[in-house]
């Protein structure tokens, strides 16, 4: 019989694709300095963040994001119009300090460090994007980042992200990001780069 090929085409991701789309995304994040920080037991890691990006997926980005995956990776999105609604509710909140335990004070820290640098003017932000390291140099991750890229350049739209990955600073350059501020996490965390990319022309504009 013969294998279907692993295919890099961007495609809507719904909720029923959750167990996939955490699958992929906690395999993607395993060495994330930031993910490692919030999970440092390397016994409890995976199972630790496939809870996590099933909880962020079904009960926030998948429902007022714009969620794209490939066989291979996911990237969470967030459009101006959707930045009111795709902040964690109560119950959300309830469920991550559950899944981080003793780290979900670490969490909330950084994530209100990283809210200070923020952009305020309406933007595009990349939340979540990470392929399976046993499909990186195939496209997927490239494949999803200009298809998100284009809906923002189509509303002209700048576009926001962090990242605590040194590696991958090349990657969103390449895409014409450029680190607008670089800044530790408290308590000892790892250093978070902002990055941001103008919108841009169409090429054949």
């Amino acid at each position: 019989m013969t294998r279907m090929p692993i295919t890099n085409a961007p495609k809507t991701a719904r909720i029923d694709d959750a167990p996939a789309v955490s699958r992929t995304l906690a395999s993607a994040f395993g060495d994330d300095p930031m993910m490692r920080w919030f999970f440092p037991d390397d016994a409890t890691r995976e199972a630790g963040l496939g809870r996590y990006f099933t909880t962020l997926f079904t009960r926030q980005y998948g429902l007022h994001g714009v969620c794209e995956r490939t066989d291979a990776a996911a990237a969470f999105w967030v459009s101006p119009e959707g930045a009111d609604k795709a902040v964690p509710d109560a119950e959300t909140i309830r469920e991550l300090q559950e899944i981080l335990g003793d780290r979900a004070g670490a969490f909330r820290d950084a994530v209100t460090a990283a809210a200070e640098h923020g952009p305020t003017e309406p933007h595009w932000y990349l939340a979540v994007i990470g392929a399976d390291p046993a499909a990186r140099g195939q496209g997927h991750g490239s494949a999803l980042l200009r298809s998100g890229l284009a809906k923002a350049d189509a509303a002209g739209l700048p576009v926001y992200l962090e990242s605590s990955k040194p590696d991958n600073l090349p990657v969103y350059q390449h895409f014409g990001f450029v680190v607008r501020d670089e800044f530790s996490l408290p308590g000892g965390g790892p250093v978070l780069w902002a990055m941001r990319r103008e919108p841009q022309a169409p090429k054949n504009a």
